[in-house]
């Protein structure tokens, strides 16, 4: 997951020609695809054990709402990672899509 944080923000450079990276996954991706099948959870389960409401939670793992600070901050006191690793792959992610709306120069 760490070579995700930064994903929209950095460019590769190949043969003197800058190459924009793939688009970075949701961070609620993760949760639902990695974080949950690990821990056997259910997404109603973890909402009830980081004290989420239940559809915000469940907004965030179908990708349809952004991780908060304090949803990155729950997940941290859960033992899920650190806060910062959430907001950054948030934010990689929010860059991406952003950057897909304007023209490139």
């Amino acid at each position: 997951m760490a070579a995700h944080l930064a994903y929209a923000a950095m460019r590769t450079i190949y043969a003197g020609v800058h190459m924009p990276m793939h688009k970075p996954p949701h961070p609620g991706e993760s949760l639902r695809e990695d974080i949950l099948p690990a821990l056997e959870l259910t997404a109603a389960s973890l909402a009830k054990r980081i004290g989420c409401p239940p559809r915000s939670l469940s907004a965030v793992m179908l990708c349809q709402a952004p991780v908060s600070n304090e949803l990155a901050a729950q997940l941290e006191l859960a033992g899920l990672g650190r806060a910062g690793h959430w907001l950054a792959q948030q934010a990689a992610y929010d860059l991406w899509q952003e950057q897909q709306k304007s023209p490139r120069k």
